[in-house]
C-alpha cells in the first residue's frame, strides 16, 4: 500500500509576508553543483521580480530551499512556486538527462504573524547552511553562495547580522 502525500493546505493573502519551503522529491540532492543551484535562483529571482514579491532571505541547498518575502498579490503565490518548479526542473532534467522526473514534492508556506517570528525565520534561513553541515560555524556562511547572508552582511554590516541573531536567537531542535 502507497502512503497518502501530505499535501498542507495554503492561505493566500496580498501584502504578507510568507516563509516558503520547498523539498525535492524524496529528499533527493538535485541541486547538488552551483550550476543547478543557479537554475533555481535564476528562476526565483525572475518570478519574484515579475510579480513584484519582495524577498527579504533566501538560501539554497541540495535538496531545499527557503525564502522569506513580501507578497503583492497573494493569489499569485501558487503559480509562482509553480513556475519556478516548472522551470528548474526543466532544466535541471536536461542537464541530469531525466526527462520527466519529478524533482520538486510540494512546497510549505505560513504567514509570518509578527516581528519576532519574521527575525526568528531570517535568522533560521541563514543559519542552515549550518545546520546542514555546509558550513561549521555561522561566520562561514558569508562564503556559501547560495545563501541572502552575505548580502544582508554587506548591505548592513556583519555588526547588525549579530545583533540579529543575539536579539532573536533560534534554537535547533535536530534529532541526531
Amino acid at each position: 500500500m502507497t502512503p497518502k502525500l501530505f499535501h498542507p493546505p495554503h492561505l493566500y493573502f496580498d501584502d504578507v509576508i510568507y516563509f516558503l519551503t520547498a523539498r525535492t522529491y524524496g529528499g533527493r540532492e538535485i541541486f547538488d553543483t552551483p550550476e543547478k543551484k543557479n537554475i533555481l535562483l535564476k528562476s526565483i529571482a525572475q518570478n519574484f521580480n515579475f510579480s513584484q514579491y519582495k524577498i527579504f532571505a533566501w538560501v539554497i541547498l541540495d535538496n531545499h530551499y527557503h525564502l522569506l518575502f513580501k507578497t503583492f498579490s497573494g493569489r499569485a503565490l501558487s503559480a509562482i512556486a509553480n513556475k519556478i518548479h516548472g522551470q528548474s526542473s526543466l532544466f535541471l532534467n536536461k542537464i541530469d538527462n531525466q526527462v520527466g522526473r519529478k524533482v520538486f514534492q510540494n512546497y510549505f508556506d505560513r504567514c509570518v504573524r509578527d516581528e519576532k517570528e519574521f527575525w526568528l525565520y531570517f535568522n533560521y534561513i541563514h543559519h542552515n547552511p549550518v545546520k546542514h553541515n555546509y558550513c561549521s560555524k555561522q561566520d562561514e556562511v558569508i562564503d556559501y553562495s547560495f545563501c541572502s547572508y552575505r548580502q544582508w552582511v554587506t548591505k548592513k554590516g556583519q555588526d547588525w547580522v549579530d545583533s540579529a541573531f543575539y536579539n532573536y536567537p533560534i534554537f535547533d531542535f535536530t534529532l541526531e
